[in-house]
């Protein structure tokens, strides 16, 4: 029997390390018998996990014998890695145990050097941090979860089930993997990735700055087919001297600033509004559907059908439905998925 070693270190989020248990102890294979073993290990015998303690059955040397360990998040991802900690997973992966991370344990796996010239992700809060703090990381921010063979990470929270599930179909096949979907009430896969639950605002815009006219009249004629030099004749300077003025104070450019807002647009309609996509593409300034499609899912990793599918519910998927119409606010915020799939394999 597989079995897999969830590591709880001080200050474990409790999401993290309850997760994985779910999905693993709910693995049946096709006989009956439990697909896993699981153990729960830490460094000490009781380990702080915020709201409660936490009394664990094994120690490290429960890594010995494990076929996979599990590396939940931490609280406070300025805690140092033990060394009896760093050197047990180092020996581990050393014998190839696989070993795979959930949210900001990708910052535990990271600290063992084990990750270094690999790519790897983690809860997009702290994707940044990861990056900054471990150079020799790839980190993509916009993947549900990486695999990169003997070690995998994966983003925030529900992410930990979509890697579980892969490492489940990994080890087990399709058919187990989807009836531990379907136990966890999970697809087996899904579309996007965790860019699509990210608040992309616009670059701030310092407080009287010069730019703040234009920008709101901007967001108030996104609908129309402006061009640059529409934008320059508005903002009443050249195209060259807006592209300028219009990055120093924005950090993007107008045309860049303009398409992001008609996202927004199109992710407002998509969740409030049952408009069918031909009306949303005409509404949020796309001159064809099949253009606002391929922005769409350039921008938001995935298709409108999907995004509406996934922010608004059961009565968006018919687009022919009730047509309640609903004004655009501009401050509408644009939620940005991931490459289509959200995995890297």
């Amino acid at each position: 029997m597989h079995t897999v070693a969830v590591l709880a270190l001080d200050q474990v989020i409790p999401f993290d390390l309850t997760a994985p248990m779910e999905a693993f102890t709910r693995t049946r294979l096709p006989d009956g018998r439990p697909g896993y073993r699981l153990k729960v290990c830490a460094p000490t015998e009781e380990v702080n996990a915020g709201a409660f303690t936490l009394r664990v059955h094994h120690g490290l040397e429960a890594l010995t014998d494990a076929d996979t360990i599990l590396l939940p998040g931490q609280e406070d991802l300025t805690l140092p890695l033990p060394p009896a900690v760093r050197e047990a997973l180092r020996t581990a992966a050393a014998r190839g145990t696989r070993i795979a991370s959930v949210c900001t344990g990708a910052f535990v796996l990271a600290a063992t050097g084990l990750l270094d010239g690999r790519r790897a992700t983690t809860h997009w809060v702290a994707a940044a941090a990861l990056a900054e703090r471990h150079p020799a990381v790839t980190v993509d921010p916009d993947v549900l979860y990486v695999d990169e063979g003997q070690f995998l990470t994966s983003a925030g929270a529900a992410a930990a089930l979509d890697l579980c599930l892969h490492m489940i179909r990994k080890d087990y096949g399709s058919a187990v993997a989807a009836d531990a979907a379907r136990l966890s009430v999970m697809p087996l896969e899904r579309e996007g990735g965790q860019a699509q639950f990210i608040v992309h605002p616009h670059p701030p815009v310092p407080a009287g700055a010069t730019m703040e006219p234009l920008l709101a009249w901007l967001e108030e004629h996104a609908d129309q087919d402006l061009t640059l030099d529409d934008i320059a004749a508005r903002a009443g300077t050249s195209t060259r001297t807006l592209n300028r003025r219009f990055r120093e104070q924005t950090g993007t450019t107008p045309l860049q600033w303009l398409h992001r807002a008609r996202i927004r647009r199109a992710q407002y309609l998509l969740e409030n509004t049952t408009y069918p996509v031909e009306r949303i593409a005409h509404q949020a300034g796309f001159g064809s559907p099949t253009a606002f499609r391929d922005r769409f899912k350039r921008v938001v990793g995935t298709s409108p059908y999907a995004y509406r599918r996934a922010f608004r519910g059961g009565d968006a998927a018919d687009d022919t439905a009730r047509v309640v119409p609903v004004p655009v606010p501009v401050s509408a915020p644009v939620l940005v998925p991931a490459p289509a799939g959200g995995t890297a394999r």
